[in-house]
């Protein structure tokens, strides 16, 4: 080697050592079941449980972020034909007819699953003079033909989950009276009714099943949940339960749904199996809905009289 070659080279050495040296910029992880950032759409009537879902999703993987965005039932399901939304829940998956405009407008194939089972929860006044309905009862109530003075109460008059389920299954597709209030929110059905002695609302059970939630029990102390006819034993009543939706005694149940709208393997997935797998099912029974996967068991117990021993 030269010594003018030799020199040469030293000095493009030295002027590569400080790039060399110098931090490169972080480059984003490659997104997959654990890992990059969402966008998914949810009944708002499921906010409580689908909050501790995804809470405890990004606990185990600190890499994932779930952005949820809480909606009326009938925009989550418009959210099929938005590309960003990678999974939906819901109360229903999709039909045919959406399955294909997402196949030739998305170019992906939808799949969809019923996780768990909820209930539709009648909830009154700590100062209501009935806390027990008939279905005929609730008809009424709801067409505005019954003969107590009281006033039906939703998380909104259209669009939303439990309106849907009230015109399709309690009424038949019937229509509401005009006696019927709405709220913008299931909390808002919540603090109406706490507000009201007259009103009877109509909310997802995620809102007021869970005893051990905190904020659920204060919400319990400002209302009541009423008990609604029994689907199988008559003249029997029976309270909104987790036990109640498992024997299907309990008359207004309905079914939470995802529909997984993703093109690549990614978080959704990751997300969407997640409410599958024994933990995810476990935060549902731990919720008091009814997890679909997770084997359920029913026990007998004696109570044990200790007061008068």
């Amino acid at each position: 080697m030269s010594r003018t070659y030799g020199r040469s080279l030293g000095w493009l050495v030295l002027l590569l050592l400080p790039w060399a040296c110098k931090p490169r910029p972080a480059q984003p992880l490659a997104e997959d079941w654990v890992s990059g950032t969402i966008h998914i759409s949810c009944d708002e009537s499921f906010k409580p449980v689908i909050d501790q879902q995804v809470a405890v999703y990004e606990g185990l993987y600190p890499a994932a972020h779930i952005i949820v965005h809480y909606k009326p039932e009938a925009e989550c399901l418009r959210d099929f034909g938005v590309d960003s939304i990678r999974l939906v829940i819901a109360t229903r998956g999709f039909t045919e007819g959406e399955r294909r405009y997402m196949a030739d407008s998305l170019n992906l194939a939808p799949q969809k699953m019923t996780v768990a089972h909820d209930l539709i929860a009648v909830i009154v006044n700590p100062a209501a003079r009935d806390t027990f309905f008939s279905m005929a009862e609730i008809r009424g109530l709801l067409t505005g033909k019954s003969k107590e003075n009281l006033i039906p109460v939703f998380d909104g008059v259209r669009a939303t989950s439990t309106v849907r389920f009230m015109l399709d299954t309690v009424l038949k597709g019937g229509s509401f009276g005009k006696t019927v209030a709405a709220a913008q929110s299931s909390q808002g059905v919540i603090d109406y009714v706490s507000r009201n002695p007259d009103a009877v609302g109509f909310i997802g059970f995620s809102w007021i099943g869970n005893a051990d939630d905190s904020s659920q029990r204060a919400a319990l102390r400002k209302v009541r949940t009423a008990y609604v006819e029994s689907t199988d034993s008559a003249g029997a009543y029976v309270s909104p339960s987790q036990y109640f939706i498992y024997t299907k005694s309990y008359p207004m149940v309905r079914d939470l749904v995802y529909v997984l709208k993703e093109r690549t393997n990614g978080l959704a997935h990751g997300f969407a199996d997640f409410l599958s797998t024994m933990q995810g099912q476990l935060i549902f029974r731990r919720a008091y809905l009814m997890p679909v996967i997770l084997p359920n068991y029913v026990r007998d117990a004696r109570l044990q009289d200790t007061i008068n021993k």
